[in-house]
């Protein structure tokens, strides 16, 4: 596990947006695993922002996405097909036949599941897969106590992730209680995982992740078995990480290396 940390979210998204952006140069036809939420954000205008430069051409990547609520339509304003055409997709020009999302409204879930894992599969895999963490340290929405071998399926959220996105509903009861998700086996057959992470309130979560033991109960941790993995943190998110000096040692003598050679 690489943990890589900038000064702020600023920095943090502009070194993620050139690094997407350095996969879809090197490989224009990328298969990228995309993720929602207010973190991704910045990194998704720099994207744009490079793209009207004329700096990158995502018109042959595929996209498939984390999660998305159940019961609610995929034009709903808060479902994450929304936020991800309004804050990416339009704005690249990204055609229809280059996204695939998991269906909400589906009504057949474990046949949805199935189907979305096939049609990564058909694809070759996903190259780069961003990821955000919550508090409690669940990545996509494997809560906690998810098995670590899981696949796309069905899951319940928690209490704590409702009430954490209770503010985009306006009230937690309006939150969905159910959500399709990418599984924890899924996420790590990616060749390469994103995790981006700022802010104090992810910190804890952060130092389970990478400090503390794997464990289905901080579903995070499990990329500590992945092969190639960055976590990209702010100063803030990073806070409460016991070996910090460390990786800012070993980052520091990498990029000492890469420039002189």
């Amino acid at each position: 596990m690489r943990v890589i940390i900038e000064p702020n979210l600023s920095t943090l998204s502009q070194f993620a947006a050139e690094y997407f952006s350095q996969q879809i140069r090197r490989k224009p036809q990328s298969v990228l695993g995309l993720a929602t939420g207010g973190t991704p954000l910045e990194l998704y205008r720099l994207l744009i922002k490079k793209y009207q430069d004329g700096e990158v051409d995502p018109s042959q990547i595929q996209t498939f996405n984390l999660d998305e609520y159940v019961g609610i339509p995929s034009d709903h304003e808060q479902s994450y097909r929304t936020f991800m055409e309004v804050n990416l997709f339009r704005p690249l020009k990204i055609r229809e036949e280059q996204i695939h999302f998991l269906d909400g409204m589906s009504r057949n879930f474990e046949q949805t599941a199935q189907e979305y894992e096939l049609a990564i599969q058909q694809r070759g895999g996903i190259d780069l897969q961003l990821l955000g963490i919550g508090r409690d340290g669940h990545i996509a929405f494997n809560e906690p106590g998810s098995s670590l071998a899981s696949r796309t399926r069905l899951k319940t959220l928690t209490y704590e992730t409702r009430r954490d996105n209770a503010r985009f509903f306006g009230t937690i009861e309006k939150v969905p209680r159910l959500a399709l998700t990418m599984g924890i086996g899924t996420i790590l057959d990616a060749k390469e995982c994103l995790l981006i992470a700022g802010g104090e309130a992810k910190a804890e979560a952060v130092a389970a992740m990478i400090e503390g033991p794997v464990t289905a109960q901080v579903t995070a941790s499990a990329l500590q078995m992945h092969p190639r993995t960055i976590c990209l943190l702010d100063e803030a998110a990073a806070s409460r990480l016991k070996n910090k000096a460390y990786y800012l040692e070993v980052e520091q003598l990498q990029r000492e290396l890469k420039f002189s050679s």
